[in-house]
């Protein structure tokens, strides 16, 4: 089935200089790019995103770590594009992650882990809507 996907590149896969790598990484396994921006994520944008994790002592942590540098939010299509780009991505937990995936490659800390993909069809749409107002 062919989907869209949201994907960011975190603050730390921006300095890191791993932007072209990451991309890379997406078109070989035939995703299109569809749409790209760098940005300073937006704090109403950011809750709006996280909003199932604003009770978690994590919350503020992860909202001050995604607007600490610029982002790179895309919408990339092609079939079955979330668990696609989910599992380029690895697992989020840096000690699961297997070499090969973006995070198991180069993501230092669970925290700071390079990327971000929608995890179901729902949160894809929810989530472009919030990044991409003007695409979708």
């Amino acid at each position: 089935m062919i989907e869209r996907t949201l994907v960011i590149i975190k603050p730390d896969g921006v300095k890191r200089g791993l932007v072209g790598e990451i991309i890379k990484r997406y078109e070989q396994k035939n995703l299109v790019l569809k749409s790209i921006k760098i940005i300073y994520a937006d704090i109403d944008v950011l809750k709006k995103h996280y909003y199932e994790h604003i009770d978690k002592d994590y919350f503020t942590g992860l909202i001050d770590y995604m607007m600490s540098g610029p982002i790179i939010p895309m919408i990339w299509e092609g079939e079955n594009a979330i668990k696609l780009a989910r599992a380029i991505n690895g697992d989020k937990n840096i000690e699961k992650a297997l070499p090969g995936s973006i995070r198991g490659d180069f993501a230092t800390t669970t925290t700071y882990n390079i990327v971000h993909a929608s995890d179901s069809l729902e949160s894809a749409m929810r989530e472009s809507k919030l990044w991409f107002p003007e695409f979708i």
